[in-house]
């Protein structure tokens, strides 16, 4: 199964026993009525020719390469737009601005950015609004003043709920210390998690653990994979890692799978079947969570083709189509909600490739 389709999900819902997140993507079917009116469709044709560019937080990651490549490109060749992608090599507050500004002077009709940092990109983003560019921000968010609508993969309450409950799980009663490997200290989704994952963490039923630190790998593959090692050295009785990014959790792995630790110290977090799946068959991981990335940019070329068509505005209520996926419904401060993120194990991880 290559992908996660909106039928797909159906059935990876009946086997999400692990966790109930209270969001999801499925759009209301009401009537179509007029762009703007609160409660319309944008039942029209996207333009055809639109230019569609995607910033990742950084290109060459293996995330962003199935967000974009594989969803978002996808998505405008079926609107017969024009993809491309780019962006920087590494993850940081002010990388993306450059390229911000050069896709504004290309006069690219819809900027599709993951943000490393929820304000530094912001004044680029606005003057490319201002040239005429829709703004369309996935993964990350920026201040909801800087973009016209946010594709959210899944509630951050949610997640935090997930991720919490899978690494006790994985931990077993009797608890004991964990800690976080996050991205970049900047990133607006990592921090909301890490927040609600705190919260979550204060509920009775957590109460055998106590998080006893959190580091930063700046989803870079070697400074996560050092990052591990140096909580493992300084917490020699920590029993989990949480690590809610796709490369800090292929990294962690990596140690966790050739070190003494393996099996004794859990790990869990968001990350890709294929990235995973040899940790997973040889025991380093139980169980780990992600959405279909490639579902994520996919949805998000959609809702920039329809904003650009001006068949939406981005105004709470409206409803859009997006291809394969079906219909979405425009939520609280220009939000679309992807849908429910899916737990992998040992036995289902084969199932899928991405």
């Amino acid at each position: 199964m290559a992908a996660i389709t909106r039928g797909g999900r159906a059935v990876a819902l009946a086997v999400l026993t692990a966790f109930s997140l209270a969001v999801s993507g499925c759009a209301s079917q009401e009537e179509a009525a007029q762009p703007g009116s609160g409660a319309s469709a944008g039942t029209g044709t996207i333009k055809e020719g639109l230019k569609v560019a995607f910033l990742p937080k950084q290109v060459n990651n293996p995330y962003f390469d199935a967000s974009d490549n594989k969803g978002g490109k996808v998505a405008v060749e079926e609107f017969k737009g024009v993809y491309s992608q780019t962006g920087p090599s590494e993850a940081s507050p002010s990388a993306q601005v450059s390229y911000i500004n050069t896709l504004s002077q290309q006069g690219t009709d819809v900027i599709v950015v993951s943000a490393n940092d929820k304000d530094a990109i912001c004044g680029a983003l606005q003057e490319a609004r201002a040239a005429g560019a829709k703004v369309v921000t996935y993964d990350s968010d920026t201040n909801p003043s800087c973009r016209d609508l946010f594709i959210n993969q899944a509630g951050p309450e949610g997640i935090a709920a997930s991720q919490i409950k899978l690494i006790s799980e994985a931990i077993g009663e009797e608890g004991g210390e964990i800690a976080i490997l996050s991205a970049t200290a900047n990133a607006t989704n990592q921090n909301t998690w890490i927040e609600m994952m705190k919260k979550e963490l204060a509920k009775p039923e957590y109460a055998k653990l106590t998080l006893v630190d959190t580091v930063y790998g700046d989803d870079d593959d070697q400074k996560s994979f050092q990052e591990t090692q140096g909580l493992l050295a300084k917490h020699p009785d920590l029993k989990g890692i949480i690590s809610p990014t796709t490369v800090g959790v292929a990294a962690a792995a990596r140690y966790l799978s050739a070190s003494e630790y393996k099996g004794k110290v859990q790990l869990t977090g968001l990350g890709t079947p294929n990235q995973m799946r040899a940790y997973v068959k040889d025991g380093t991981v139980k169980a780990f969570a992600l959405w279909n990335p490639s579902d994520l940019g996919y949805l998000a070329a959609y809702a920039g083709g329809a904003l650009a068509s001006g068949l939406i505005t981005g105004k709470e209520g409206e409803t859009f189509q997006a291809g394969r996926l079906g219909d979405y419904t425009v939520g609280k401060d220009g939000t679309v909600l992807l849908g429910d993120p899916f737990v992998f194990t040992k036995d289902n991880i084969d199932d899928f490739d991405f």
